[in-house]
């Protein structure tokens, strides 16, 4: 295949897409509860530090290689390979990477479709006045009914593929030029809201005063993981990103200002929710039920409350739909380079996704005691193994590659670091990154 001709048309374009990959579910969903759970501040200075030990350089790892091969993941790879003088089938790292964010765009579109029903629901004040057990048997209730659920997974995915169709310049580049501002924005919104509660200053001593008394292993491991997973690295979407950068463009400064813009999505949103929850004297410890039951209780009473809870739904549904296209975009590009137009290719990603989907969708309900693996059900299993094993495995394959694979001299110009940084990447990559990555791949297997 020969190179893509497409392009990111400005820094800021690339910046502004790679961001909308790495912002998702995980920034404004996983990391407030995850913080609750593991001890607040010190959790993020662990999170912040393993960002830069491990999310960054194999983030940059990963478009470098994107960025040397110009072409598709699977053919990057393998021209790169050939470059190299080594095995063809490093090319396999491109299709593997494809698998799993298709097993992991199934469940995602499933879970962003909670967010529509539950913009609906905050908007038209179905909140106000429940309680814990209401909220809970109401949310039950939503999973059980598999017509629902599939409307809203429909919906999602067609909002997803239809700009995936445009292609990079009209549909991935304009959306994410729209709504990642409009993102920053309402988050902006939220946090001078939440500067006017009671919790304001409970959720910022939470969250910036570490009480090293907390580090346990397992907090560590959790940060470690989390670090990982929020940039979107280890599934070849960032490789097909770096294949669309522009030529003159600093890849060190463009992965450091995504790391600073999604690292500031995690602490916003940790602001506005935690101070929300802190001022209704409720336990930041809730777990994943922190978004979905936690927080309509805690918004549904206050003056405009059902405004500022659409507003979090609203955050988290642009948030999902940014991430969701940029998880496809590498499965297309892919089915692009056995020859297929990106129409085509975009219609039989949406279909199998859509199908795939399905799955997880009656996990809640006729399937939800089918059992495929390790005592779990289909929904459980593909949010548990692509996420907790492939991703790791695709990252330590694509750090690998890069740092001791990858021609020197290849490397170098597609990081446009020069000799210094080079050397400091590469060093930091094989001795730090590569072992931490490791670590992640063995907490996810045990």
């Amino acid at each position: 295949m020969n190179e893509t001709l497409e392009r990111w048309s400005s820094r800021r374009a690339f910046i502004l897409a790679v961001t909308g990959a790495a912002v998702g579910l995980g920034n404004i969903w996983r990391f407030p509860y995850m913080t609750g759970e593991n001890g607040g501040a010190v959790f993020l200075l662990l999170y912040v530090a393993f960002v830069v030990l491990l999310g960054v350089p194999v983030m940059m790892a990963e478009i470098m290689i994107g960025r040397a091969g110009r072409r598709s993941p699977m053919h990057s790879l393998a021209y790169l390979a050939q470059q190299a003088k080594t095995t063809p089938h490093w090319r396999w790292l491109g299709v593997f990477g494809a698998l799993t964010v298709f097993f992991i765009l199934s469940f995602y579109s499933v879970v962003s479709g909670w967010s529509i029903e539950f913009l609906i629901e905050a908007v038209n004040g179905d909140f106000v006045g429940l309680g814990p057990a209401e909220v809970g048997a109401n949310f039950e209730a939503f999973l059980a009914d598999p017509l629902r659920m599939t409307f809203n997974h429909t919906l999602f995915l067609l909002l997803t593929m239809s700009v995936v169709a445009a292609g990079v310049s009209n549909g991935l580049e304009k959306l994410n030029n729209l709504m990642m501002p409009l993102l920053y924005a309402l988050l902006v919104v939220l946090v001078i809201h939440a500067a006017f509660t009671d919790g304001f200053a409970p959720a910022l001593v939470w969250l910036f005063r570490p009480d090293f008394s907390a580090i346990t292993v397992g907090v560590v491991i959790n940060a470690l993981g989390h670090a990982f997973f929020t940039l979107a690295v280890g599934a070849c979407a960032l490789m097909a990103y770096g294949a669309y950068m522009p030529d003159h463009q600093s890849l060190p400064r463009a992965a450091g200002a995504v790391a600073i813009l999604d690292v500031a999505v995690a602490l916003m949103a940790g602001i506005a929710i935690f101070s929300v929850v802190f001022s209704q004297g409720m336990d930041p410890g809730e777990g994943p039920g922190l978004m979905f039951v936690t927080l309509p209780i805690a918004l549904a009473d206050l003056p405009w409350g059902s405004l500022w809870l659409g507003l979090f739904f609203l955050l988290l549904l642009l948030a999902t739909w940014t991430s969701s296209i940029n998880l496809a975009e590498p499965m297309v590009a892919t089915l692009q380079g056995f020859g297929l137009r990106r129409s085509r290719a975009t219609a039989i990603v949406a279909g199998g996704v859509w199908l795939a989907g399905l799955l997880s969708v009656l996990s809640f309900s006729t399937m939800a005691d089918v059992h495929w693996l390790a005592g779990m059900n289909f929904f459980e299993l593909v949010t548990t193994v692509p996420t907790d094993i492939f991703l790791p495995i695709g990252g330590l394959l694509i750090a690998t590659f890069a740092a001791w694979v990858l021609p020197r001299d290849t490397a170098l110009r597609a990081l446009d670091a020069g000799p210094n940084g080079f050397r400091a990447w590469r060093t930091l990559v094989r001795f730090v990154s590569i072992p931490l990555t490791l670590v992640v791949l063995l907490s996810g297997l045990i």
